[in-house]
């Protein structure tokens, strides 16, 4: 048995626009998914549809006269249940409505419903209706993907609206348009990109309302340059590059992350990192080398005093560079972890006391 659209929005069959906008807002808030927890997640996002879907049809005069005439299967099969196979087929009003799709037995190819969050922002992407009090809830919009093909791969999803909801009451009890603030995004890049500087390219497909009120993708490749030693949680701004629904464009900003790295732990302008050492090492003297962000290798050496199991040393300039001195850089700070031997020989040992004990 097909959805009874009517039930779904709680209207009845003689239900005229009005009714069935206001219907619609107030379900589509209720469900909409950011407004909702990962428990409750997947049931609000079936009933976002379901609700949306009922809108999309039982708005649109056309799909409402199949509708009602055929139901779900007749609407969504392209031939309606016992019905002929023609290039269309009788509304309700006498017209012959015709689908240019090719489908069985004529040009209908069926409905299928559209992207529950176009209906959703075509009604309130503007601040129309009660969205006054949604807080900090957001519309999927804008999409990233990163053209070099070297942050993990993946689009992944923005926001329609800033920070403190798309809309406030102003005086009155009316609501006024607020501009969306931004969206914000991370951008993960590794110890190596960050110690070197980098340049990224992203692909930013956007959504822009015409003048006739249709939601438009658009693409641009935005570059974001990344400066030699900036820290996490450092925000590169895009002004009016993100998502355009008739209330002024979205900035879009990227957060700076570092990726964990496997060799270094970056503290600051420091780097650390640990050093093994075997017994003889610690005792006796060492001379390692260390290869550092920059792909040079430097010599850690020791060959008089004796390191303790923990002991740390630094070497100043061979740290993170500095980002606001050129030229500066933080300290490369080594902790020794010193590694005892499983077992001795009952000769190994005697050496060993006879040593320490001259």
């Amino acid at each position: 048995m097909g959805k009874d659209y009517y039930s779904i929005l709680g209207v009845t069959k003689e239900a005229d626009d009005d009714e069935l906008k206001k219907a619609y807002r107030k379900l589509a808030l209720k469900w909409h998914p950011d407004r909702h927890k990962d428990d409750d997640k997947e049931h609000a996002e079936k009933e976002f549809k379901d609700v949306s879907e009922a809108y999309e049809v039982l708005s649109d005069k056309q799909k409402r006269q199949i509708y009602d005439q055929f139901g779900e299967e007749g609407l969504k099969g392209g031939v309606p249940p016992g019905g002929g196979g023609g290039g269309g087929f009788p509304g309700g009003d006498g017209a012959t409505y015709a689908f240019t799709s090719g489908g069985p037995g004529g040009g209908f190819a069926g409905f299928n419903p559209s992207n529950p969050e176009d209906i959703f922002s075509q009604l309130f992407g503007s601040g129309i209706g009660g969205l006054g009090g949604l807080g900090g809830m957001g519309g999927r919009s804008s999409q990233f993907m990163d053209v070099d093909g070297d942050m993990g791969g993946g689009a992944f999803q923005g926001f329609s609206f800033g920070p403190g909801g798309a809309g406030g009451r102003g005086r009155g009890g009316g609501i006024r348009t607020k501009r969306p603030q931004e969206i914000t995004r991370p951008l993960a890049c590794t110890l190596e990109e960050i110690y070197n500087g980098c340049s990224k390219k992203l692909k930013v497909t956007r959504r822009i309302r015409g003048a006739d009120g249709t939601i438009n993708p658009s693409e641009k490749i935005l570059k974001v340059d990344i400066k030699a030693g900036w820290k996490a949680g450092t925000k590169i701004r895009f002004a009016k590059e993100g998502d355009n629904l008739g209330n002024g464009a979205q900035d879009i900003v990227f957060v700076l992350e570092e990726k964990p790295h496997p060799v270094f732990k970056r503290d600051g302008d420091d780097l650390k990192i640990d050093l093994t050492l075997t017994l003889d090492e610690a005792l006796c003297g060492f001379k390692k080398p260390v290869q550092l962000l920059s792909g040079k290798t430097i010599q850690v050496s020791n060959p008089n005093s004796i390191i303790r199991p923990n002991q740390i040393s630094r070497m100043s300039n061979y740290g993170m560079p500095v980002s606001k001195h050129l030229g500066m850089f933080g300290a490369l700070v080594i902790t020794y972890k010193v590694q005892f031997p499983a077992s001795l020989t009952l000769s190994q040992k005697e050496k060993i006391h006879e040593a320490l004990t001259e």
